[in-house]
């Protein structure tokens, strides 16, 4: 996996891993045997799960794993992740684990922690940390490599509930439900100002910004970036700023930080997108020094993945996740609470 120290919420997007264009003499033959044949390193059942998930493409269409592979066909193997450019190193790094089994593992990830590694960020990270803790288990029944698989991933400073696939099978099952939307997440979000409505729902085309390649920006026109949808309800108005709850329908790139500002009430303390000034209240002494004590307890955007719901890739059930506020959040709405009173 690869990108950036403050990349994506979590995604929608599919890479493709692999290409393949099929010789003009092939004989008919199932899919995943043609693959199997040619791909290193691999088992005709990895290949069945991604055929299963919808990741095997041909002629840009996804194909069971029993489709008959004919001459120049166009092979693709798509997946919500990057290609890895480089070897992830375990570091021995605490994780706050709220649950574990064979197949993944939920966790709370603090704020200040880089999701993977890239851009100058290729130790410390939370990949770093799953590498050494996996590493350190017992291989799972299937006998497959224990590798994080990062289904989702948290901004550097936001903080909360994530789900690491630990099998092949588990990272595509949960991949496809975020892909798909079926997954359950919400986000508690501090912001500037009181929206004007107590409940509703942005919508907007996100991409990056054509002046600063580091941020993103809403295109209302709809000519560029990618469509993105977030609900928003309004959980207690403070004197000039908002605890709100976000459902994510779509997982763009700083989903919810885009939308906020784009409604005007950007994310307090957000440095790249101008939450980290004044923008409520008049900028006399006392609520100055108010306001810079209140960045002072948390070193980021007052963002927190709190819930996350999903379907158990092997149990059949649906699982459900809940994550305690930080404590710099909750010091920083008991300031909030204090002020008005």
């Amino acid at each position: 996996m690869h990108a950036g120290d403050d990349k994506a919420e979590d995604t929608d997007e599919l890479y493709e891993h692999l290409k393949i264009s099929v010789e003009k003499g092939v004989v008919l033959k199932r899919i995943d045997k043609y693959l199997f044949d040619r791909l290193p390193n691999t088992s005709r059942n990895r290949i069945q799960v991604a055929a299963k998930a919808g990741n095997i493409l041909v002629n840009q269409k996804p194909v069971k794993s029993n489709y008959k592979v004919k001459p120049f066909d166009e092979i693709s193997l798509v997946l919500p992740y990057p290609v890895r450019e480089y070897e992830l190193k375990g570091e021995n790094i605490p994780l706050d684990i709220v649950y574990e089994d064979e197949e993944l593992v939920v966790l709370n990830k603090p704020a200040g922690m880089v999701s993977h590694p890239g851009h100058g960020n290729y130790t410390g990270t939370l990949v770093n940390a799953l590498v050494y803790h996996f590493d350190n288990l017992p291989p799972n029944k299937s006998n497959e490599v224990s590798r994080p698989g990062l289904v989702h991933r948290l901004d550097k400073f936001t903080t909360g509930i994530m789900v690491v696939a630990k099998t092949e099978h588990t990272l595509t099952h949960l991949s496809r439900q975020f892909y798909e939307r079926t997954s359950e997440r919400t986000y508690y979000a501090l912001v500037w100002g009181n929206p004007k409505n107590a409940k509703g729902t942005i919508t907007g085309n996100i991409g990056r910004s054509v002046k600063d390649r580091k941020v993103f920006m809403v295109y209302e026109d709809g000519s560029q970036g990618k469509h993105a949808v977030t609900h928003y309800e309004v959980i207690k108005n403070y004197a000039h700023v908002s605890l709100i709850k976000c459902k994510l329908e779509t997982g763009r790139t700083h989903q919810i930080r885009v939308h906020m500002k784009y409604m005007g009430h950007t994310l307090f303390n957000d440095k790249e997108y101008g939450g980290d000034v004044i923008l409520r209240g008049n900028t006399s002494g006392a609520y100055k020094k108010f306001i810079e004590n209140c960045f002072e307890l948390i070193p980021g955007q007052a963002l927190h993945a709190k819930t996350l719901g999903f379907m158990h890739p092997t149990k059949n059930e649906f699982m459900q996740f809940d994550s305690e506020l930080p404590p710099g959040f909750k010091a920083l709405l008991d300031k909030w609470e204090k002020f008005n009173t």
